[in-house]
């Protein structure tokens, strides 16, 4: 089985990092990147295969080397040290200066399990994107991972973000590689975003667990809220674990009351659209030469965040009203389809404790 080697500082609780750090399945493969969550500390790990001749070993040497961060935000930047390390670490097994070094210049205090070396629980992203702090939140680099998610799944891509901001138990399958499936976690994350103050302090947090296996069952057993990634197959049977299941572009879920919410409708379609029109635009922009301060990220990330904050301030308006009575206009209003966001509408309103009358009729029921 897979071994800690070696770690800095040496008296922390690395149980079960072995297994987060080396995805199920990678002996498939050459090298790859993942992505994953230890306690309140998310992590990097850089992975390498290398053949060699040895019978000990099996005619493989297979190392991860990866760090720990009370946040996930800035970790990329370590990608190509990391890299680097890796295939150090192959070449020259036990040599470990570059890596303590490199410990030594960047430490800092990480909590503790109870989190008590910080005075408060650290954020793991804003709930405010300006588009110039922006660059400082991606988990990526070079930029292109939300452009390479939306390509991915296309239309589906509005049955993800509905299932995200209803906080929904999201679990990803992909066989390795998996780094580009952990950018799908933290894209899928991101399409869940609000920067309206004071919405919904009960509401669970959005937590991107990235990468998890079987050793994380009992784990994600308590959460009511996540989106994680897995490379293991048997997770699909294990139903109580998750509410939606999406194995390479299928999104499902066994859950009856959120079947209507994996249809497309008229207005899911017009957001596309909506969405493929401002890409086309700023492509334009860029090839015209203008100067374009934004980017494709930063596009992707405010068009579903602005879409959420006119959902959430219609809500909250019609709450304060007197009759408290949500329509049919109120719902076009907001870019969402009477009928067809019916029950997405209805879910909205009770994950987030809005209290607010819904008067669209149901075509089925006159």
């Amino acid at each position: 089985g897979n071994m800690v080697e070696w770690c800095l500082p040496q008296d922390i609780d690395l149980e079960g990092v072995e297994f987060k750090s080396m995805a199920s399945g990678s002996h498939k493969i050459q090298s790859d990147f993942i992505y994953f969550r230890k306690g309140l500390c998310f992590g990097l790990a850089c992975f390498a295969n290398m053949p060699v001749e040895s019978e000990l070993e099996r005619g493989a040497r297979m190392k991860s080397v990866g760090i720990l961060s009370p946040s996930y935000t800035l970790l990329y930047r370590y990608m190509h040290f990391l890299e680097n390390q890796v295939r150090h670490q192959l070449e020259m097994p036990g040599h470990y200066s570059h890596l303590e070094a490199f410990y030594d210049d960047k430490k800092g205090v990480l909590p503790d399990s109870k989190g008590t070396a910080t005075s408060q629980q650290p954020v793991h992203w804003l709930p405010s994107i300006h588009r110039y702090m922006y660059p400082e939140m991606k988990i990526t680099h070079p930029a292109g991972c939300m452009s390479q998610f939306i390509k991915f799944f296309g239309e589906q891509i509005l049955v993800l973000w509905k299932f995200a901001l209803l906080r929904k138990r999201i679990l990803i399958f992909s066989p390795p590689p998996v780094g580009v499936v952990c950018y799908r976690v933290y894209c899928c994350c991101c399409l869940a975003n609000v920067s309206l103050p004071g919405l919904g302090g009960t509401v669970p947090e959005s937590k991107p667990f990235f990468y998890v296996n079987v050793a994380d069952i009992e784990m994600l057993e308590t959460e009511v809220s996540y989106v994680a990634c897995t490379t293991e197959k048997i997770f699909e049977e294990k139903r109580d674990l998750y509410d939606v299941y999406v194995d390479n572009q299928n999104v499902k879920t066994h859950h009856e009351h959120l079947q209507p919410l994996l249809k497309i409708n008229n207005a899911d379609k017009e957001k596309y659209r909506r969405l493929n029109d401002q890409r086309q635009m700023l492509m334009y922009s860029q090839e015209v030469g203008e100067d374009c301060s934004s980017c494709e990220e930063d596009l992707f990330i405010l068009f579903f965040m602005e879409q959420n904050n006119r959902i959430f301030q219609t809500l909250m308006e019609v709450s304060a009203s007197q009759d408290k009575t949500l329509t049919a206009d109120h719902a076009r209003g907001m870019g969402l389809d009477p009928q067809g966001d019916r029950s997405f509408l209805m879910d909205l309103l009770e994950v987030y404790g809005i209290d607010v009358m819904l008067v669209i009729d149901n075509p089925c029921c006159t």
